[in-house]
């Protein structure tokens, strides 16, 4: 049967409606990253024309639920990293999400300090600053963007390799005796520009997290300005809440 076999007393949205609950129970009922069927055939199933199912998914895969992929088809969304927001030191660094992180430097690069990131980061302007970008995967898909500047003469011979493995505050630590002990972070939702929306293999103007963290060791020096973003559809941060009895 067509939509147009549905008669002028069904308006679209209520045939929207009905393929997105549809869709909605499909999702429910499969795990993630599981394949739809092909939008020929769910209209054929579901007796409504090809558009009105595309709304339906165009819809779905902007609240994240279903995920194109180009040349592939749609999937339910795949499963997300979960982080917990840790309140201290010991959350900073690599986060200490599921699954295997890997890293890849993009770009690593030193200038001197602009006055604005001169002040940002506390040093004299003109100051040399390292700006090192790299993509952080898990399980071998990208998931993330970071971009760090660091003080240039904190980190004599830093190189990219070092930036692609193991713990980078360790790093600090170990090579350069520089100890973190404290950062003021801020997170706030954002869209893919084209350039994020490339590396992080997402459409341009996907939803993302974007935080931004200032890091200073035990002598209150900053050593580092961070800015990130996460991929909205595959990571999530949750936290742990607790309650005195005056509480509410």
């Amino acid at each position: 049967m067509t939509a147009d076999a549905l008669g002028p007393d069904r308006p679209p949205t209520a045939k929207r409606d009905r393929v997105r609950r549809h869709l909605l129970n499909v999702i429910e009922k499969a795990g993630p990253g599981t394949g739809l069927a092909s939008e020929r055939d769910l209209a054929q199933e579901l007796g409504v024309s090809r558009p009105t199912v595309r709304a339906a998914i165009d819809e779905l895969t902007r609240t994240g639920l279903l995920v194109r992929q180009r040349g592939r088809g749609t999937f339910t969304s795949p499963h997300k990293v979960t982080q917990e927001l840790a309140g201290s030191a010991a959350g900073l660094g690599v986060p200490p999400a599921e699954g295997t992180w890997t890293s890849e430097v993009v770009a690593f690069t030193t200038a001197p300090a602009s006055p604005p990131r001169a002040a940002r980061l506390e040093i004299a302007p003109g100051a040399p600053v390292l700006r090192v970008t790299r993509v952080r995967y898990v399980d071998d898909e990208p998931i993330a963007i970071e971009r760090l500047d660091l003080p240039a003469e904190l980190v004599p011979g830093l190189a990219p390799a070092d930036m692609e493995a193991g713990n980078f505050y360790r790093l600090l630590r170990e090579r350069f005796g520089i100890t973190v002990a404290e950062a003021e972070q801020t997170m706030e939702p954002a869209v893919t520009n084209p350039e994020q929306a490339e590396l992080l293999d997402v459409p341009v103007y996907a939803p993302i997290l974007q935080v931004e963290r200032v890091t200073r060791d035990s002598g209150g020096r900053i050593v580092e300005l961070t800015r990130s973003v996460y991929r909205g559809d595959r990571y999530r941060i949750t936290s742990k809440l607790r309650f005195d009895a005056d509480s509410g």
